[in-house]
């Protein structure tokens, strides 16, 4: 969870080779291919200053944020993306709030490990606190932000938060779509004056 992932891994001399290779790859489905709607997210981004980093790389490769409507987000899964957030808008056009590494690392708890299994909880307070400010932090700066794991797919009241904290777009389950749609759009009605 702690170790060589993520975003440090594309600057360092152990992957940069092949984060290049991976740059290439998405500019020539853009540029070649066609695919010009392909929007890269760099994973696991622990600072500002490691993303201008990255960026840097990408754009040495061809891949210049704003350039030919290109598109960079960032994954939003260590506490220092929410504190931080401010900082991070001035570097990605949007964030997708990854809720399970973001539990894990703000409650301290390897969701992994059958002991400490029933305090692993993204409807925990802290987590939620967190997920409401980076949504309004996003969106005060004009950034797109969604979420991805498995809460809004297994806890509906779940989904129903999300939509009160004004999310853009959630992914679920292919197995719970319509559940989940159901409950977002109950609230949304509910909101609807």
């Amino acid at each position: 969870m702690l170790g060589w992932r993520g975003a440090s891994r594309y600057y360092d001399e152990g992957y940069r080779e092949g984060f290049e290779l991976e740059c290439r790859a998405i500019r020539r489905a853009r540029g070649e291919i066609g695919m010009n709607n392909v929007i890269v997210m760099i994973p696991f981004c622990r600072t500002p200053e490691e993303a201008d980093r990255v960026l840097e790389i990408m754009a040495h490769n061809g891949l210049k944020r704003g350039e030919d409507g290109f598109q960079v987000y960032v994954m939003c899964e260590i506490p220092s993306n929410v504190v931080l957030a401010h900082r991070f808008c001035e570097r990605f056009d949007g964030f997708s709030i990854g809720s399970n590494d973001l539990t894990q690392l703000v409650l301290g708890v390897d969701r992994d490990s059958d002991r400490l299994a029933p305090l692993f909880d993204e409807r925990d307070e802290a987590v939620q606190g967190l997920i409401r400010q980076v949504i309004e932090t996003a969106h005060a700066h004009g950034c797109k932000i969604g979420l991805c794991g498995q809460a809004p797919s297994d806890h509906p009241e779940f989904a129903r938060f999300l939509v009160d904290a004004q999310i853009d777009s959630i992914s679920v389950d292919p197995t719970s779509f319509f559940a989940v749609k159901q409950q977002v759009a109950a609230r949304e009605a509910e909101r609807t004056p």
